[in-house]
């Protein structure tokens, strides 16, 4: 081989492939794959929010076909009011995964802080007060979870477990196991300031709208993007992962104080059971929004769609009288088939 540099390849399907010849043409085979797997790169960015917002139309149009008050007013306002809890909590939850974290507390921070809220209601002491400890409380959950993953060190997983069940204990003995009953505190189920959608819901749409703003036009949002890509290379680019984290958890506390107060005012008690498997729908519906346990990526958008695609099958289901364990049966499977297809899509993309 003469010391001559090689005359470029004026034909772009015969790159060198990685450790063989650099002067040897690549196999025409080769070629094709690289261009099919360049196509389908390109094509799992672009269609995820097409996909889901087809599979909720034909949600739709299947339960619009088999009952008919699915497309009231009345029952679409239902659908909204039943994710709305969970919706508070999917917010701050997409923005955690998004940085390759998780909170699975959240269900039984509910119960604590609803639980909480009840108990000082009742003991005397004004609603301004339990409202303020119910958030603080659930930002302080929050702040404990974030101190254990991001200066003490412990995963993610293990330390909201285990949250989980303190918070889920700590709820069963502020109660002794009966729930607590109060009054005077449905304004957040009951009135409805317009379009006869109760405030619920507005405050769902505040958070989705607040964490749009957040991810998209904030650098603690892009932040949380770099960290899910790739942690090492964001602190080398100097991003503060542990303090970025940590925030994210507190948010997520802060989120749990707020759906507690809501729970509390539909369901009109404290109970230590409030919230259960709250979780596993939140998991669900990220991750059915697009965004993926490696981190990295994700979408508030998405993450709403997933909501909407929950919440129509279990009104759908409801509707139809098919009992509710199925609704279970059928949460599972989407949260393996969301998980799973994730994983096939990274492996395509990074093959």
């Amino acid at each position: 081989m003469t010391n001559e540099p090689a005359a470029p390849d004026p034909i772009p399907h015969t790159a060198p492939l990685p450790g063989g010849d650099p002067a040897a043409p690549a196999p025409p085979g080769s070629a094709l794959a690289e261009v099919f797997r360049a196509q389908l790169n390109r094509g799992f960015r672009v269609p995820e929010s097409a996909a889901l917002l087809v599979v909720l139309g034909a949600l739709l149009a299947f339960f619009a076909v088999k009952s008919n008050v699915f497309l009231t007013q009345a029952n679409l306002i239902n659908v909204l009011i039943a994710v709305a809890t969970i919706g508070i909590l999917a917010c701050p939850a997409t923005m955690l995964l998004v940085a390759g974290q998780f909170d699975l507390s959240v269900g039984s921070g509910i119960a604590l802080t609803s639980c909480s809220f009840a108990y000082l209601l009742t003991h005397g002491y004004s609603q301004w007060v339990a409202v303020l400890a119910a958030i603080g409380l659930g930002m302080a959950g929050g702040i404990l979870n974030g101190f254990l993953v991001t200066v003490i060190g412990i995963n993610a997983l293990i330390t909201t477990l285990g949250t989980l069940a303190i918070f889920s204990g700590l709820a069963e003995l502020i109660t002794n196991g009966v729930p607590i009953g109060f009054n005077g505190f449905g304004m957040l189920a009951l009135t409805r300031p317009a379009f006869d959608v109760p405030w619920s819901v507005f405050i769902f749409g505040a958070f989705i709208v607040g964490s749009v703003f957040i991810l998209r036009m904030t650098v603690f949002g892009r932040s949380l993007y770099a960290i899910g890509a790739n942690r090492v290379a964001a602190r080398l680019a100097g991003i503060r992962v542990g303090r970025t984290i940590f925030a994210g958890f507190v948010l997520s506390g802060f989120a749990v104080g707020i759906a507690g107060l809501v729970a509390a005012s539909q369901t009109g008690e404290g109970s230590g059971t409030t919230g259960t498997g709250y979780e596993l729908t939140v998991v669900t519906a990220v991750i059915l929004g697009g965004a993926s346990l490696a981190g990295g990526r994700g979408s508030i958008f998405g993450t709403v769609i997933g909501l909407l695609i929950l919440g129509i099958i279990d009104n759908g289901l409801t509707l139809l009288n098919v009992e509710s364990f199925w609704q279970d049966v059928v949460r599972g499977s989407l949260l393996i088939s969301a998980v799973g297809f994730d994983a096939v899509r990274r492996r395509l993309t990074e093959a």
